[in-house]
C-alpha cells in the first residue's frame, strides 16, 4: 500500500532546493564508510566545514561488497570506521553522534527497516519548529534515509536530502553502487516528494579524482587524518602507474559549502523504474541535479581545511 506523504507545494518545493543564505545549516551524514576510501574524506570535511554546516550526527549504512559479508555486516564495518576518522580527527567521542543504521535493505516498497539511525533522524528532524530543514548529506545506499521517511513521512516537509547517486538522467541506466544496492529505497527518494538534491557518477561527481602523489604532497606527514587517508588510499589499489581515485562522496559537502562548486538544474523527477532505468514524466514534482563538479575548488578547499588540523 502506498505511503500517503504530505505534498509539498511547488513553491516550497522550490524554495527547499535553494540552499539558503543564512549558515550554518543544520545537517546529519548519513554513509557507508568502510566501502571504499572516499566515505573518509566525506566525513572529515564534513566535521572541518564548521562555518558552513553544523554536524548533528552520523549515521552507518548498510553495503554489499568485497569489503563485507553483507549489509548487516558493511553497516557494523561503517560503523566502526566512523569512529576511527573521528579519533584522528581528535574529535570525543559523545553520546547521541554516531548510529548504527539499518543491518538489511528495505524487504520491498513501503517496508521500512528500523534502526537507531532511523529513529534518530526523525527525532532530530522533527525537532523545532520546521522553518529550517535538516540536511541529510547520503552517500550510501539511502535504506535509513527511506526507513525513516516511512517511519515518519511528515520528514518529507522537514529535511532536503543530498544524495551521491545514480546516474545522469539521460544515460541508457541509472545503475550506480549506492542507486542500486537498495532499489526500493533509491526510489522511494525520487517518489515520495521529498526535497532532493542528486549528485550523479558519471561525468558529474567522477570528476573528483586525486592521486598518491597529491595526496603525499599536500597531507601527508602533516596530521594523524592525513597519514591516515593517505594510507588506505594507497592500499584500495596495488597498481598505482597512471592512477587515479575518485572522492565521489565530497561532493554532497562540497555542494553546502558552495554550490557555485556543484552547478545544477531544476528537473522534473524520473520514474525510476524495476529495471533500473529512468523513466521521464514532465508532471512530477521538482528535484535539483548537479551537472558538473569544479574538481580544482573543492579539492583546494579540502586540502587546506586538513592541512590545518
Amino acid at each position: 500500500m502506498a505511503v500517503p506523504f504530505p505534498k509539498l507545494d511547488t513553491a516550497a518545493l522550490i524554495r527547499r532546493l535553494e540552499l539558503p543564505a543564512a549558515k550554518p545549516v543544520r545537517a546529519v551524514l548519513d554513509t557507508d564508510t568502510y566501502n571504499e576510501v572516499d566515505d573518509q574524506f566525506a566525513l572529515a570535511y564534513a566535521v572541518l566545514a564548521k562555518e558552513s554546516l553544523s554536524l548533528e550526527a552520523v549515521y552507518a549504512a548498510p553495503f554489499t561488497n568485497d569489503r563485507s559479508s553483507g549489509p548487516g555486516d558493511g553497516m557494523e564495518r561503517s560503523y566502526e570506521e566512523i569512529l576511527r576518522v573521528l579519533d584522528r580527527l581528535g574529535e570525543a567521542r559523545r553520546d547521541g553522534f554516531v548510529f548504527r543504521g539499518s543491518d538489511r535493505y528495505l524487504p520491498g516498497p513501503g517496508q521500512p527497516v528500523d534502526s537507531p539511525a532511523a529513529r534518530d533522524l526523525v527525532t532530530k528532524a522533527m525537532a523545532g519548529d520546521g522553518t529550517a530543514p535538516l540536511y541529510v548529506l547520503t552517500i550510501g545506499a539511502p535504506t535509513n534515509v527511506a526507513s525513516a521517511l516511512l517511519l515518519e513521512p511528515r520528514l518529507v516537509e522537514r529535511i532536503v536530502v543530498v544524495w551521491l547517486g545514480g546516474q545522469p538522467h539521460d544515460w541508457p541506466t541509472a545503475r550506480e553502487f549506492n542507486l542500486q544496492q537498495d532499489l526500493p529505497a533509491s526510489q522511494l527518494l525520487f517518489d515520495a516528494g521529498v526535497p532532493l538534491v542528486q549528485v550523479p557518477c558519471t561525468n558529474v561527481a567522477e570528476h573528483l579524482r586525486t592521486t598518491l602523489p597529491e595526496l603525499e604532497a599536500w597531507m601527508r606527514g602533516r596530521s594523524a587524518l592525513g597519514d591516515y587517508l593517505f594510507d588506505i588510499v594507497r592500499g584500495y589499489h596495488t597498481d598505482h602507474f597512471a592512477w587515479s581515485k575518485v572522492i565521489w562522496d565530497v561532493s554532497t559537502v562540497a555542494w553546502l559549502v558552495n554550490p557555485g562548486w556543484i552547478p545544477s538544474a531544476l528537473v522534473h523527477s524520473p520514474h525510476l523504474t524495476d529495471q533500473i532505468t529512468y523513466s521521464q514524466n514532465l508532471h512530477r514534482h521538482f528535484i535539483r541535479v548537479a551537472t558538473h563538479c569544479d574538481r580544482d575548488a573543492i579539492f583546494r578547499d579540502i586540502f587546506t581545511r586538513f592541512a590545518a588540523l
